[in-house]
């Protein structure tokens, strides 16, 4: 095994070990771990928390002269286990095999949480940066949409990047660019009756149906044209409820609604139209309600900004190819920065294929490009005291 493959490694296995599976969310003691490390190598931390329990780690380490805020991060909550049967390791021991670490969180981010722990160990025993700051942040409560974690860093004023790096699953490739997210609920009633008789109700899930066939017909035609790249604003009805009986007229359904936006949409402007053409069915006043549940805007980060180019730069020297840049299917949280004018982007080792699946797996030599092509890149925006 090469030589700083095994520092990644260990730093991979310390962090397996300790269970972080959200729910419950509880990150405090893989917080305090790396609250540790970034201590010992002269980082100023901070743990910042919202709810008791669910702990964030911000460090910082700054230079001597003014410049750039790099700010890097990685969430430390997993998804639970599963099914235990379907693991073939045990899941909180990191397994080594075939030049693969497995174990819960090894892609899905605990792989870039170690690169980017070694990362900030590597820029302090270099001196530090030598212009603006590094700043490492480790969150939890991403798996729970992020409120908080890195919503609530950013919120409280904890972290203002002009770079803003995140550890996804990205092979080492870039993401630069994000759909925004708008959900909505739809919310009907009527009157209840018996089956025998319908007539003598109102089915609220068939008010719900003329609701949804509307928006389904407007989107069928209106999301169509807005595709940018690879790029695609898309609706999906992820739930529907309603009725509590078979033999009952159903007084009630509840339908909640995902789409996703174009960086060119925003969110205010996508629920007035989902608003617009659900009034415009004609259902009485006061039978239906809609609702914003929550929603952030999408984001592009140029091709030719200094993040962008540095991480071209280091990778095309690391790999001696050209960088890709990728479509983003989810959402991350640099979402919450979308609106802030800055750069955000996504890099890190494996793929996203492996996150959410058991015995999920992060390439160690992945690993080791990701920790080169980070310091390279830190070397180019923030300078490094001892190159």
């Amino acid at each position: 095994m090469p030589a700083l493959a095994k520092p990644l490694v260990a730093i991979l296995g310390d962090l397996i070990a300790i269970p972080s599976p959200y729910p419950p969310g509880d990150s405090v003691d893989i917080c305090a771990y790396a609250a540790e490390r970034l201590k010992k190598a002269g980082y100023e931390v901070e743990t910042a928390r919202k709810v008791k329990g669910v702990d964030n780690v911000v460090a910082r380490l700054k230079g001597p002269e003014r410049g750039p805020s790099t700010v890097f991060n990685a969430h430390v909550d997993t998804v639970g286990v599963g099914e235990r049967a379907n693991w073939k390791t045990d899941p909180f021991k990191a397994a080594v095999k075939g030049g693969l670490v497995h174990g819960l969180g090894a892609g899905n981010c605990k792989g870039s949480m170690a690169v980017q722990l070694w990362l900030a160990e590597e820029i302090a025993r270099r001196g530090g940066p030598q212009t603006g700051e590094v700043v490492f942040t480790f969150v939890a409560d991403e798996e729970n949409l992020g409120p908080n974690g890195m919503e609530f860093l950013r919120a409280a004023r904890k972290v203002k990047p002009d770079v803003l790096i995140l550890g996804a699953q990205t092979e080492n490739q870039l993401i630069v660019a994000e759909r925004g997210v708008m959900w909505a609920r739809l919310t009907t009633s009527g009157k209840a009756a018996h089956a025998g008789n319908p007539d003598a109700g109102d089915n609220a899930i068939l008010r719900m149906m003329r609701l949804v066939g509307a928006l389904q017909a407007f989107y069928d035609r209106a999301l169509r044209k807005r595709v940018s790249g690879a790029m695609r604003s898309t609706v999906n009805v992820g739930m529907f409820h309603g009725g509590h009986n078979t033999n009952v007229v159903p007084s009630a359904c509840t339908v909640e609604i995902d789409r996703r936006l174009l960086p060119t949409e925003k969110v205010k402007a996508a629920f007035t139209e989902l608003k617009k053409v659900v009034d415009g069915v004609g259902e009485p006043r006061g039978t239906y309600k809609v609702e914003f549940l929550t929603g952030t805007n999408g984001f592009f980060a140029p091709e030719n900004g200094a993040g962008v180019a540095a991480l071209e730069a280091a990778i095309r020297a690391r790999t001696g190819k050209k960088a890709r840049f990728l479509n983003a299917t989810g959402v991350s949280d640099g979402r919450y920065f979308a609106d802030d004018g800055i750069e955000i982007i996504n890099f890190g080792p494996g793929s996203g294929t492996q996150g959410h699946a058991a015995n999920e797996s992060v390439p160690v030599a992945q690993m080791e490009d990701a920790a080169h092509i980070l310091l390279a890149a830190v070397g180019q925006l923030n300078g490094l005291r001892q190159a």
